[in-house]
């Protein structure tokens, strides 16, 4: 054949590139492609054979925190399920053996609030009546259906995130073992001394006619009524027989429920009189009034008095034998008690008068120091009962005389009456000193977001600060010793022991959890609804109006075993006290009816998942750390848990374990829109997951969750996922070149580190860098700096250096070249080690790629472990003169813009650079391929002696001033295969068109069979 004739048959010589080839796309088509690899990997049981891959190996256990099964999932859900998934797969991708089993909570309010509506009400149906036995049981079973509704759809939501997990043996908390369980853990605070019926002030939902826990009550803005009231001097130092005590509340209803008034011994108080004030005022010209120093000139302002003089200071002592009579006596013929004054840490001088009304029925402050003058005050025949002024429905009581009816909160959690029916009565007994409106901060309900009012009724607690039984487990966090500045083996104790060897992350939420841990009051437990675990356990009243409480194996037997074959509605059938007492029944034992609050059976969630062999056997047998043993157990949620799930379940734990029932507690901000906003339906600024899944694909929300400071709130939008989306469409296009790339290797033909050209051991100790800080940010739940770290290396290092670089010998050397090879063998290391450490946040990417790579290896990369070896790679003394290359290379590619911008050349291939270098670079990197690494035709280097200088108009950087390059031409024929113009070119009489290099590639191209 002769030269025209072959020439002519090669005129497109691209057909002989080594060019990428593969079938990853470049459009990745997410929402189609990621439903198909879930489908494989349930065929393919990835779940267990990933238990069965980690058997042996040292647990990290990330128990979930159960979502609520009452409809479809939200973007808080799935920021919170994908960093929980990223936990489980890192972990396991470390060395761990990381099982994952999902949960639910199903009791509680929200359902059985649904279910009244759609059942009941909306049906014009009578609510059921739940004293009786068949009507209660039936509408536990109604509020069951709905829960296994919700938690069946959500299953699929969150499996459709890319979970991988025990998806066909979740937990739920209605689940009759676990009902059992919860049983059993209330029975254990029985019996270690700590559960109680107690008379406190509760927080009180008027709307949902239960008592509320802290964690369910949030804060916002309300505009309450606020008076200035006085209190009439009945008895004390004769200075002040004729003056009045005056107080300030919020809360006018209440002052019916008032019984004394707290001062403070640290607050200087005075007598003040009037001396001018308007003929209609509520203030009279001559009043004494007893008031803080601080505030005397608010509250006279307050009560428009133009004028007054302070008549003396009145000292603690004289406070102390103050008695008032209550500013409503007479009423209704009552109110004739006596109100006394008790000093209290409680009173500040910050607001109001410094006179604090003290209503021990409705309010925590009050109630503690009511309770510690008790004593005291029978002495001084003044009676320490607490009076129930106002019942569930936010209605006075006859206990609040004159009022009887009056609505402080109606039945849709509006003002009612009260509060203006209390300040008429005032103003008639001549005792309103002043009036107004204050909006503030005050407590709602979380969840019908109306507001809550404290309110004095029987519940039942369990204590923070009794001394724990002998016979419960003893402490067992650290080395089994409490603090010794913790006073006694109780609850709080326990507690703050376990916070402190528990690890926080972020850090903080140590300080937030301890403090409230240190401040809070009694577990109120109970609730007055119908679906839950009850508090099963027999009372027999001790006549004082406390409950002697049943502790009896064989009872609590009965119990737990019946709720394990049919459930807690065991509890509620007919016959069930005589079942459970057995030969008990005779005598006057009464079964509680009340329910436990949701916060506790959550909290007993450990107890029923992670301490159960028979359900979860993956799970069982955990060395826990804080006993000496390698397991690890993690909890993670919203920064809201410190005061739900974390509180709930470290107190549960600590009672009944003597430990946290985790080693490590993980917290997220809450997710807002794109300005800082909570989101709203209202509002409209929502993002729904199922919308972004089906735009884009679980992966872009995945690359989100894992892009942002999980700690602090974070913000998702419209153009923050065009921001996720560019992100991630270059990782995908460098994995998608990787993959062409490598379709031309031959793992046979992998070159040794040792031998492979500076390059190449350059990036894999690159790589090798990359490991460190990867594995580092894994094992520290750092998952920013793991997107942010790999990103700019696949950027900046691969992308746009290393492969832009490489793609000629790759594209266009002989197949028998070592640098080809070498190319190939680092991009295989690469690429295999990038796959792996994207695995946990592009799970669906990662594992399609896989297949595609290693398609003889291990049937998903999620089975792989995070590589071990890649620290043999690392070489700093090559790093460092690499350092000094690419420096050089930058002012290269700066000179090279400017002639560009100029239109001087087009392709970088068109250009020769003389590269000036100093003398002392020489024997660093004179010897480097300039034109290679610059990806020009030729390059040249010139070295500078002595006083050399480039020419004056060469190109430099300011911060490499010694460095400097002028652009020539290259010269020469343009190579028709690989596009560089080189002297060369027309050399080899076969192929006279292309290069030296170029002709040897098509001759071996043509010896492998190909056409040519």
């Amino acid at each position: 054949m002769s030269d025209k004739s072959e020439k002519s048959d090669v005129n497109d010589y691209s057909k002989t590139l080594f060019l990428p080839q593969t079938e990853f796309p470049m459009r990745a088509g997410l929402p189609q492609r990621e439903p198909e690899l879930l489908k494989r990997w349930e065929e393919i049981d990835l779940y267990g054979k990933l238990r069965e891959a980690a058997r042996g190996r040292a647990k990290f256990v990330l128990h979930d925190g159960p979502p609520y099964a009452n409809g479809n999932i939200h973007i808080g859900h799935a920021l919170n399920k994908i960093l929980k998934d990223v936990v489980t797969k890192s972990q396991q991708m470390l060395g761990y053996d990381s099982n994952y089993v999902p949960g639910w909570d199903c009791h509680g309010l929200p359902i059985e609030w649904k279910i009244e509506e759609e059942n009941y009400r909306s049906k014009g149906k009578p609510k059921p009546n739940f004293k009786d036995s068949t009507a209660m049981v039936a509408f536990r079973k109604e509020c069951r259906a709905y829960a296994t509704k919700w938690l069946n759809v959500q299953r699929e939501e969150f499996k459709r995130l890319g979970l991988i997990g025990d998806w066909d043996h979740p937990y739920a908390t209605m689940d009759y073992f676990a009902e059992a369980q919860i049983a059993r853990e209330l029975m254990k605070f029985a019996a270690n001394g700590t559960l109680y019926r107690g008379s406190k002030p509760v927080m009180w939902s008027v709307v949902e006619k239960t008592a509320l826990a802290e964690a369910e009550v949030e804060y916002e803005d309300y505009t309450s009524d606020t008076v200035w009231v006085k209190f009439a001097v009945k008895s004390g130092d004769a200075a002040v027989s004729s003056a009045s005590v005056v107080i300030w509340t919020t809360t006018p209803w209440t002052l019916p429920g008032n019984r004394a008034i707290s001062f403070s011994s640290k607050i200087g108080y005075g007598l003040y009189k009037v001396t001018d004030a308007p003929a209609d005022n509520w203030a009279k010209t001559g009043d004494l009034l007893i008031l803080a120093d601080a505030l005397a000139e608010s509250v006279f302002k307050q009560a428009r008095v133009a004028a007054y003089d302070k008549v003396s200071a009145v000292a603690p002592d004289v406070l102390k034998a103050i008695e008032c009579a209550h500013p409503l006596r007479g009423l209704a013929g009552g109110y004739e008690f006596t109100v006394p004054l008790l000093d209290g840490d409680h009173v500040t001088d910050d607001t109001g008068t410094g006179f604090v009304h003290t209503a021990p029925g409705h309010g925590r402050e009050d109630f503690d120091i009511w309770m510690h003058n008790a004593r005291a005050l029978e002495a001084r025949g003044i009676s320490s009962a607490i009076p129930y002024t106002v019942d569930e429905n936010g209605a006075f009581t006859e206990h609040a005389p004159g009022f009887v009816g009056k609505r402080v909160i109606n039945d849709k959690g509006e003002k009612g009456d009260a509060n203006e029916a209390v300040i008429q009565a005032l103003i008639e007994r001549g005792a309103l000193l002043a009036r107004g409106k204050l909006k503030h901060q005050y407590p709602h309900s979380w969840r019908s977001k109306k507001p809550v009012i404290f309110r004095n009724t029987p519940q039942w607690f369990i204590a923070m600060d009794k001394d724990i039984a002998a016979s419960s487990p003893p402490p067992q966090v650290g080395e089994g010793a409490l603090s010794d500045a913790l006073q006694g083996d109780t609850l709080r104790a326990r507690a703050l022991q376990a916070i402190s060897v528990t690890q926080w992350v972020p850090a903080a939420g140590q300080n937030r959890i301890n403090g409230m841990i240190s401040g809070r009051p009694d577990w109120v437990i109970s609730r007055q609804r119908a679906w839950g675990v009850p508090i099963a356990v027999f009372v027999r009243e001790k006549g004082d109006g406390s409950a002697e409480i049943l502790v009896n194996d064989e009872v609590n037997k009965r119990i737990a075993d019946a709720f394990v074959e049919e459930g807690a509605d065991a509890w509620y059938m007919e016959g069930a006290r005589d079942r459970f007492l057995g030969s008990l029944a005779n005598e006057d034992w009464q079964k509680v009816d009340d329910i436990l609050d949701v916060w506790f059976d959550s909290g007993s969630s450990h107890a029923f998942v992670l301490e159960d062999p028979v359900h979860f056997p993956g799970l069982a047998g955990i060395r826990r750390k804080v006993d000496g043993g390698a397991d690890t157990v993690m909890y993670l949620e919203g920064s809201d848990q410190h005061r739900g799930w974390f509180h709930s379940s470290l107190l549960e734990s600590c009672g009944t374990r003597g430990r946290a029932p985790y080693d490590v507690v993980l917290t997220h901000g809450f997710t807002l829109d794109e300005q800082g906003r909570k989101m709203s339906k209202s509002i409209g600024n929502t993002v729904e997951p199922q919308k972004v899944i089906a735009q884009s694909g679980a992966d872009i929300l995945r690359l989100w969750v894992c892009a942002t400071d999980y700690a602090d709130d974070q913000r998702i939008g419209p153009e923050i996922l065009k921001n996720v989306v560019e992100t991630y469409r270059k990782l995908r296009n460098s994995i998608r070149w990787m993959l062409g790339t490598l379709h031309h290797f031959k793992r046979d033909e992998a070159v040794a580190f040792a031998d492979m050209p500076e390059l190449e051991r350059l990036m894999l100790h690159q790589l090798a860098e990359q490991s460190a800080v990867v594995r580092a940010a894994y094992a520290e739940f750092d998952y920013k700096t793991v997107v942010a770290s790999l990103a700019t290396f696949m950027n900046t290092e691969l992308s746009a250096f290393y492969f832009d670089i490489r793609k000629d010998t790759l594209y266009c050397d002989p197949p028998s070249s070592l640098a080809r090879k070498a190319a190939l063998t680092a991009i295989d290391i690469i690429c295999d080690a990038l796959l792996k450490w994207l695995a946990p946040v592009l799970s669906f990417t990662a594992d399609e790629a896989w297949a595609m790579v290693r398609p003889d290896a291990e049937p998903s990369v999620h089975l792989t472990l995070f590589p071990l070896e890649l620290g043999a790679y690392r070489d700093d003394a090559l790093a460092k003169k690499w350092t000094l290359i690419r420096a050089v290379r930058r002012v290269v590619t700066g000179a090279l813009e400017v002639e560009r911008a100029a239109k001087r050349i087009g392709s970088s291939l068109e250009a020769s650079p003389m590269i000036y270098l100093p003398e002392q670079f020489m024997g660093d990197i004179f010897d480097v391929d300039w034109a290679e690494i610059c990806i020009t035709s030729n390059a040249m280097v010139e070295i500078l002696r002595d006083n050399d200088t480039p020419p004056a108009d060469a190109f430099r950087l300011p911060e490499l001033a010694n460095v400097a390059v002028v652009v020539e031409r290259a010269q020469g024929a343009k190579c028709a295969r690989s596009w560089k113009i080189l002297s060369s070119v027309g050399s080899d009489p076969d192929y006279p068109d292309v290069s030296p290099r170029d002709a040897q590639a098509l001759r071996e191209w043509k010896a492998l069979g190909a056409p040519v």
